[in-house]
Order: C-alpha cells, then structure tokens, then sequence
C-alpha cells in the first residue's frame, strides 16, 4: 500500500515556527520507515526568518535589535540549545556587575539584592534600601498578616501587588520590574496569565513573604545557596545563531520568504488552500505561528466568532535603541546591568541595558554599548518618531539620568510596532473560547507568543506543541497508509 504524504504549513517564521518546523522535522526523522511521512512548508511573510530576534553586527559590536536574552529556568530554550549543539555557545550575565537600578525623583537607586521577582528576600538590604520610604517598608512587612484572598478570579498584577505590599512597592519594584517585561499597564496585566506563582504563593503560604521564608529555609535544610547571577542566559554570537542554526536544520522543510499568505480556505473533505500573490498552497494541516492579529485576519472568513476572540488579544509597540560609546570619553562607571524606569516617574524610557555591562563579547575592548527601550502601552507614539528624532530622546534621557554627553559613535534603532502582547485580565478565559472555536477547524492549530507566554522558551514550546498536536491529529485521523 502506498504511503500517504502529509503536508503541514507553518504560517510565520519566528522562533515559534521555526521551534515547530524542527519538532516535526525531528519526529519524521525518529519515525521515517521508509514511507512518505511529513513535508513541510514553512512561509514568512517577511525577507528574514527570526520574528524579533535580530542581531546586527557592526565595528565589533553586537548589537540585538529585539530580545537579547531567555531565562534559563524554562528549560525549552536550554534544551533546544543542546539538542542543536550550542550548549559551548551559551553564556550567562557578567558577574561582576550584578547591580540593577530603579530611577527614583531622577536619580538612580540600587534595587535591594535578594529581590524575587520584586518580592523582598533578604532583610538586611530590604531595610537599608532608599529605594521605599519606612511607611512603604513598614506596609511591606504587614504583608505577613494580611490573609489570603478567598477568590480565584484573575484580577490585576496591580490590584494584587496593592494589597498584598501597598502602592509604593507597586510603583517603584513591582511595576517597572514585572510589568515591564510586557511593555504593559499594571493595572490592565492579567494576574493568572502572566504570575500565577504568585497566587500559588499566596493560597499556598498564605502570602509572598511567608513562602519566601519557607522556599530559604528549604534551601538552608538542604545546604543549597540561592544563585548569585542573574537567570537569563543568551549566545556568544547573538541570539541570531539560534536561528540560523535551527534554519540550516530543517529537513523536509520548504521556506518561502517574502510571502505572505492572503487567504486560508477549507477544502473539501480534509486540509486547506492557502492563497498568496504568485502561488496557492494546499495543506494537510496548518500552523499559524503569526501575531494573534494576523491569525484573526486568516480566520476571519472562516469563523467570524473565532477571528474576534483573536482580534481581541491587544499588542503594545516599542522602539530599542543602541548606543556605542567609546570607553575613556564616558564619565559613567556603567557598573551593573541597567536601570528600569517606573511610570511614575513620566519619562520617554522604560529601561535601559548596559550592554556590555551585562554580557561579555557585545562591544570593542575601548568601547561600551547601551541599549534604551522606549515606548510601550499607551506610550506608542515614539514610534511614529524618525530614526534621528528617537537617537536624540534616547541621548537626552541618558544625559539626563546617566550624566553622559559623549556623542555615540554608533547607533542603531528598531521598531518593533505591535509587537508585544498584552495579557489583559481575563485572557485564560479568552484562551479557553478560542481553544474551543479552533475543534471545529480541524487541523487548524495556533501557536506564539500571544497566547501563553511571551519569552523565547515560551514561543519554542508553543511551536513544539503545535507540532506534536499535528502528529496526534494524522494519527487520529488521517492513516499512514492507504
């Protein structure tokens, strides 16, 4: 009996399309017998393959346009490195400047060491720190009294912070520690969807310091220390390696750039038509490994509910900023990783990475590179700023802060308009209906960073998951053999 060829299309080629293109090419390589198995191709609608992770490289230095770093507890993105031969490429921040700062009423504050999270953990610098004022300290310390909360409704990260440690924390650790990972508003965050630890840490210990407490005398009982670096980890050569790497690894892999998909159709029977400008496609099953947006837009004809369950999903905008600066004209030490800027404090930055600082191999010996972030939700105007416009606010913003008046002898901007999504309160619930729209589109599956995490090893998992719920569908449905 003849082997029947599966074809899966994979609709966008960022890390999440690339993770899923290697996860089925890996399985068709463990289960080939011979047979016809599973091709795949993969379509980016842009002239690259990487989504937001692009690295530039200019006069020695290493420039990330987009993310510069993953964390190494979410094992996807250290497995991936391993299987792929780039554990030896692998390297984790400088541990000699492992100082982060906050901007407090225009001057740089020391974020206090044993900081979880934006959760105090060690009492010694918690109170020496003149990052809170002794009523926030005070309100802090409260919090072992204050119970849990009865309800498991999602609420905000601002609403939860607020009454568990106050509004100063909230304003000066929390919010532009934890929300700006998102570029988002605190009081828009959905809890659940972005920290569930730390409504564990509440029902469970019945409050954040209490199961810090617990989580250190866990460690003291087994003789452990808590690690001293920083938990992000990225490549020597720029975290453009992983891409080129995982490219170069695709077998049975077609990848068509420069072309976007402008309509997706059910045949007749089982799979898909899709439909670009100079060809159509037919698939077996499909991933869309694009922005929720993009996904609604597909879908749209399809299924109108769906499609606005996905158009619901908001994204926020922001723009990075590079500068080179050589070493003997800054009168900075840049002695740690960078700063984060609460928005309270109404500046044009969220944060800053010294770059060089925190990673070896980012710039020339006689030179430092900085990076500043700008714009975010309700912020995203910057954006529609011109490239000389936004190297000058971002000038103005560390001469400001940093006291640096040097001209940069580079400099490099990226925009990166709806780029991030935004976990709004409620977005679990709004997972759910579309989980349950997508089991009358079968073979239809939905992977990225819009849905259950934003960082690298979340998108690599979600495109993984994708490939493996494709396996399961063929082997549910469609026979190997006819």
């Amino acid at each position: 009996m003849p082997a029947v060829a599966r074809h899966v299309v994979i609709i966008g080629g960022g890390i999440t399309g690339l993770a899923a293109a290697h996860a089925l090419t890996e399985s068709a390589r463990r289960n080939s017998s011979g047979g016809a198995g599973i091709s795949c191709t993969l379509i980016e609608a842009s002239p690259r393959l990487g989504g937001k992770i692009l690295t530039d490289r200019a006069d020695g230095f290493v420039i990330e346009g987009g993310a510069d770093s993953f964390l190494a507890q979410k094992p996807w993105g250290i497995d991936l490195c391993r299987r792929l031969g780039l554990t030896d490429n692998l390297m984790t921040t400088n541990p000699e400047h492992r100082k982060t700062f906050v901007l407090l009423q225009g001057r740089l504050q020391e974020l206090p060491e044993g900081v979880v999270m934006g959760v105090p953990g060690k009492l010694g610098p918690f109170l020496r720190t003149q990052l809170l004022s002794w009523p926030a300290k005070f309100r802090i310390a409260a919090e072992f009294f204050i119970p849990p909360s009865c309800h498991a409704e999602d609420e905000s990260l601002a609403t939860f912070f607020r009454r568990r440690l106050g509004q100063e924390a909230l304003d000066r650790m929390i919010e532009p520690l934890l929300s700006g990972i998102y570029t988002a508003d605190a009081d828009q965050l959905s809890l659940l969807a972005t920290f569930p630890r730390f409504r564990d840490m509440e029902l469970r210990h019945g409050g954040l310091l209490r199961a810090m407490l617990v989580a250190k005398w866990r460690e003291w009982r087994a003789g452990e220390t808590s690690a001293a670096a920083t938990p992000f980890v990225t490549l020597r050569d720029g975290l453009c390696h992983l891409v080129q790497t995982l490219a170069k690894r695709l077998e049975r892999t077609t990848v068509l750039l420069n072309s976007p998909v402008l309509e997706l159709r059910p045949q007749d029977g089982n799979g898909y038509e899709l439909i670009m400008c100079d060809r159509s496609l037919s698939a077996d099953a499909v991933i869309l490994a694009t922005p929720a947006y993009g996904a609604a837009g597909l879908l749209a004809p399809v299924d109108r509910v769906l499609s606005e369950d996905l158009a619901g999903i908001p994204y926020a905008g922001s723009v990075t900023v590079s500068l080179g600066f050589r070493k003997h004209d800054l009168g900075h030490k840049l002695d740690g990783y960078g700063f984060v800027v609460p928005r309270v404090e109404n500046r044009l930055a969220m944060a800053s990475t010294w770059t060089s600082s925190k990673w070896d191999h980012r710039a020339p010996d006689d030179a430092v590179l900085i990076r500043c972030y700008l714009g975010g939700e309700g912020r995203e105007a910057v954006l529609k700023r011109t490239d000389a416009e936004i190297i000058e606010l971002a000038q103005m913003e560390l001469r400001l802060i940093l006291g640096i008046q040097q001209s940069p002898v580079l400099a490099r901007v990226y925009r990166w308009p709806r780029a991030m999504p935004q976990y709004r309160v409620g977005h679990l619930q709004r997972l759910e209906a579309i989980g349950g729209r997508l089991e009358h589109l079968p073979g239809v599956f939905l992977a990225g960073a819009g849905y259950r995490g934003v960082g690298i090893p979340d998108c690599i998992r979600d495109g993984m998951a994708a490939a493996e719920n494709v396996g399961r569908y063929f082997d549910k449905v469609m026979p190997t053999f006819v």
